[in-house]
């Protein structure tokens, strides 16, 4: 792992500035961000901090794919999310006491970061009621997503779990055919939506035989969105009987 000093980059302002975290600052609360920040640049397999270290920095990722994850007492590895470029992460972890990081951040494939101290924004947060409460605001958006991802994975089965990930994808002005170009391993997707690999190649072979999309290497083809995403409603309703029925049950 690299690192170095990022304050003094010329586009550092406007990076900041689209983040929500700092999107309300001053320009002396930013300077004082600023001072602490680093950039990290990582490998692929490399490891930006481990379950139980101390958490000192949250981060945002600029380029590549962060996987955070867990292993279990069998060596199994369980994926909770894949950070993409754009997103920030860790950062709810500064306000526990004594703070360590719940999960490992590995780099999926070479990746580069921003790192910011965690006592910098506290400091500030100390004197702005407003930026707390802009912080908060946010940080119970994503508890509401997180909450969203629990249903998914218990009340949804594996195919459906899947078929709504593919949904995911697709921006909302494409309605009528999209292709995904995973840039992340396929165990990974698996692991984040609690399958084994082998059941994610089996239902993806699946719902190729069932004309839903077609796999070519990395690469997943919705010919169709719209009727994808009416076999994605996964609803046990007597008045919905038009849904048609997958067999990748």
């Amino acid at each position: 792992m690299q690192s170095q000093p990022y304050s003094h980059h010329p586009t550092i302002d406007k990076e900041l500035r689209q983040l929500y975290l700092f999107a309300g600052l001053s320009d002396q609360e930013l300077a004082q961000i600023k001072q602490g920040i680093r950039q990290i640049e990582l490998q692929e397999g490399e490891y930006l901090f481990k379950h139980g270290q101390q958490a000192e920095r949250f981060f945002m990722l600029k380029e590549g794919h962060i996987k955070l994850l867990r292993l279990s007492f069998d060596g199994g590895e369980k994926v909770f999310e894949v950070i993409s470029p754009g997103q920030t992460f860790a950062e709810a972890i500064m306000f526990m006491p004594n703070a360590i990081y719940p999960v490992t951040a590995q780099a999926i494939n070479n990746s580069l970061l921003l790192g910011f101290e965690n006592k910098a924004l506290i400091e500030i947060l100390k004197k702005s009621s407003d930026t707390c409460f802009q912080i908060m605001f946010h940080m119970s958006k994503r508890l509401h997503m997180w909450i969203n991802e629990i249903d998914h994975l218990t009340l949804q089965n594996a195919t459906y779990r899947l078929l709504n990930y593919l949904l995911y994808q697709i921006p909302e002005e494409h309605k009528k055919a999209y292709e995904i170009n995973f840039q992340i391993p396929k165990h990974v997707i698996a692991s984040r939506l609690s399958m084994t690999p082998e059941t994610f190649s089996r239902i993806l072979k699946c719902l190729n035989k069932e004309g839903l999309i077609k796999v070519k290497g990395k690469m997943i083809q919705i010919p169709n969105i719209d009727r994808l995403r009416l076999y994605s409603v996964d609803v046990d309703d007597d008045e919905v009987t038009t849904r048609p029925k997958l067999k990748c049950q």
